[in-house]
């Protein structure tokens, strides 16, 4: 169920090194210059006095190590800070990845403060206890180094995929035989998860609160996902912080016959599904409408106590 970490990015193109500028000086025999015997020029690079020097350009033999000093250096600032490749060994997200696909994750909007939302696929760590008994292969150095650079899986790390059904401040609840809804409202996963799969009669749940910060996740094969579901024993109840989260899976990149992008499902639009924002407002209005009267009341008292 780990998802291995591999990203990979080409170093920049070999480019001809600048000649540099070439410069030509000549005496003017009305100005002194003349003084001057060929060949001794001021400035004058050239033996014969031609006037015109050109830098010999630097062996491509010597510019390798730099150009792939480069390209490493890059390929680590992508994978840190932009987009990073994972491969899916598990059938957990069936039909959506199959087992195999590689997918790029943007890991630059979570820089800026951006949270997971619903409907999202998305990479996480191993909140703890997920994978324990997931066992991972001893890297050689070479893997390790490679690794390291985002130009291979990762054998260490722990990390999983899924989808986000709901987020901090959300009730989410599935009974058996029935939809999963959030705040309420019924979720028509039926163009997601793996045809044939139930919402969830394999682990019915909730209704569960999810706290600020962390968000609920299940795997699109529903009947095949060991996902929050499972692990509601462990601190959290089965519910991953949002620190946790690498970033969101944007498209499937490998093999070139399953390319797709991975948006986020209608159904995670529709009109009501932020029941408890919504909630929030009539009570906000509510506040600001008192306010004046409740300054308009106190003006008065005041004025009523200076008076007497």
């Amino acid at each position: 169920m780990a998802v291995g970490a591999r990203s990979g990015h080409d170093g920049p193109e070999d480019r001809p090194s600048g000649d540099g500028i070439a410069r030509e000086a000549a005496g003017d025999g009305g100005s002194g210059g003349g003084d001057h015997p060929p060949g001794d020029v001021p400035g004058d690079d050239s033996p014969g006095g031609g006037g015109t020097a050109q830098r010999k350009p630097r062996s491509f033999w010597k510019e390798l190590p730099l150009l792939i000093g480069i390209a490493l250096i890059l390929a680590l600032l992508i994978k840190t800070f932009l987009v990073q490749a994972f491969s899916i060994p598990s059938d957990s997200m069936q039909n959506t990845l199959q087992r195999g696909d590689r997918v790029l994750v943007d890991k630059l909007t979570p820089w800026f403060g951006s949270e997971p939302e619903r409907g999202e696929v998305v990479v996480f760590h191993d909140p703890g206890g997920w994978l324990e008994d997931t066992a991972t292969p001893e890297p050689n150095a070479v893997q390790k180094f490679l690794s390291f650079i985002g130009l291979m899986p990762s054998a260490e790390e722990k990390d999983l995929i899924k989808r986000v059904i709901a987020v901090g401040g959300d009730t989410v609840e599935c009974k058996k035989n029935g939809p999963v809804t959030v705040n309420g409202k019924a979720l028509d996963d039926k163009a997601f998860i793996f045809e044939g799969n139930s919402a969830c009669d394999d682990q019915p749940f909730g209704p569960i609160h999810v706290p600020e910060g962390r968000i609920w996740v299940m795997g699109d094969h529903r009947q095949n996902s060991l996902d929050s579901r499972y692990h509601q024993e462990l601190p959290g109840q089965g519910t991953v912080s949002t620190d946790e989260v690498v970033g969101r899976a944007i498209v499937i990149a490998w093999p070139v016959n399953r390319w797709a992008t991975l948006p986020v499902p209608g159904t995670f639009d529709q009109p009501g599904l932020d029941a408890a924002a919504s909630a929030a407002v009539p009570g906000a209005l509510g506040v600001a409408g008192a306010l004046p009267l409740v300054f308009w009341r106190r003006r008065r008292l005041t004025s009523g106590r200076t008076a007497g």
